[in-house]
């Protein structure tokens, strides 16, 4: 696979690429951020997000805990409730950020939980105990579904489990099996997914509205348009570029070096995301978004404000500007309200912008005509710097029958 920092970068891809900086970034401080990249087969979806697996730092759990159990916080049912002694005499453990994928072969015992085989049959020492699936184990991590629009056709019991980890922050997960107690864990684990809405059965936003609202942003992937990132992309995938890069084990080195300064770049944006807050003004900007557009879910501005401010933080500033929150709108809409509904609001958001500077919004109150639709647009040019020929054709315009 190639590596995520030698991955072409283009105009249609660029923001997958900031939101999974910014998902792995939210994650390794303990906040899930939910993410589902749509677009056109072949436009690159699944590999950026697959390539990301390089690029996670390490986490520290307690040792040999399947659960990754965080040392200073154990969730799960051998370590919780532990005291710092007992468990400094366990130990603790290094081990990269967990990135796990769900196929759409996996039974739901894999996905949850199940028995373990391998304890039960022990001859010298057969035991039942629970043997956690794919989504404990993806807990502090990432957890990745491809096509996930599929899934949510063909796997009912799937899709509800995902809407129970999805559904708060951090979720949960209940492991049960016949004769062994309930075991219900709180789960931290980001979600990725990829589709294309072009395809059987459609877009998730259709199949699964409920699955479609969890996930916090949606992005639309484009297709490149450039000739020399094309060629640049069929080089790296070339058969006799494969072995090149193969044979040269200098390459390897450099490629943990270039890994290596995406996790340090990680931990520097967490110690900041930490540290920063959204100011109260741009906290009212969206619950006056969420209220003057009838916005149904209040994920949607929980998403908002979330993404915002790790936007500021992988853009190395350390205050949230407005740009943040308008650049998080179309992808924390998009799957969530109509086309026409998004294209008022961006329009309206521009459009006030220029007029009046939108950061009047702090400490306004509120208008008895706010709610009042504005006909007419504030944003025409002034009449000297209009050439001759504009005037002839804007009196065309206005007047036809005189011409």
């Amino acid at each position: 696979m190639i590596p995520f920092y030698k991955l072409q970068r283009y105009e249609g891809n660029a923001a997958l690429f900031e939101l999974v900086m910014m998902s792995i970034v939210s994650s390794y401080v303990g906040e899930p951020l939910h993410l589902h990249a749509e677009g056109l087969r072949g436009t690159g979806k699944t590999t950026i997000m697959r390539a990301a697996k390089g690029i996670l730092p390490n986490i520290t759990r307690i040792k040999g805990c399947i659960y990754n159990c965080d040392p200073e916080d154990p969730h799960c049912p051998h370590h919780k409730g532990m005291t710092e002694e007992e468990i400094n005499r366990i130990g603790v453990e290094e081990i990269p950020m967990p990135f796990l994928e769900i196929s759409h072969s996996a039974k739901v015992g894999t996905v949850v939980g199940s028995i373990d085989l391998a304890k039960l049959t022990d001859p010298a020492r057969p035991e039942a105990s629970m043997l956690p699936g794919l989504i404990p184990q993806a807990h502090r991590g990432i957890l990745f579904v491809d096509e996930i629009n599929r899934l949510a056709d063909t796997s009912p019991e799937i899709t509800d489990i995902l809407l129970d980890v999805m559904g708060n922050k951090p979720g949960h997960i209940q492991i049960e099996e016949a004769g062994l107690p309930v075991v219900d864990i709180p789960v931290n684990v980001s979600i990725w997914a990829a589709s294309n809405p072009d395809e059987d059965p459609g877009p998730l936003e259709e199949i699964r509205r409920q699955l479609s609202d969890r996930f916090d942003m949606v992005c639309y992937m484009g297709r490149p348009d450039s000739v020399d990132i094309l060629a640049q992309m069929l080089e790296e995938n070339s058969h006799r570029h494969k072995i090149k890069r193969n044979q040269e084990k200098r390459s390897q080195a450099e490629n943990e070096a270039k890994d290596n300064e995406y996790r340090q770049k990680v931990i520097k944006w967490a110690n900041t995301y930490n540290n920063t807050d959204l100011p109260d003004f741009l906290r009212n900007f969206i619950a006056r978004l969420y209220i003057k557009h009838n916005i149904e879910s209040i994920r949607a501005i929980e998403a908002m404000q979330q993404g915002a401010v790790l936007h500021s933080v992988i853009s190395n500033r350390d205050k949230v500007m407005i740009n943040d929150v308008t650049s998080m709108i179309p992808l924390v809409l998009k799957h969530r309200i109509d086309g026409d509904t998004l294209i008022r609001m961006v329009n309206d958001v521009e459009s006030r912008g220029a007029r009046e500077g939108i950061l009047n919004f702090r400490g306004k109150k509120n208008k008895e005509k706010e709610s009042e639709p504005e006909y007419f647009q504030h944003n025409a040019r002034s009449l000297k710097d209009m050439s001759r020929n504009e005037l002839v054709n804007t009196e065309k315009d206005l007047t036809p029958g005189e011409y």
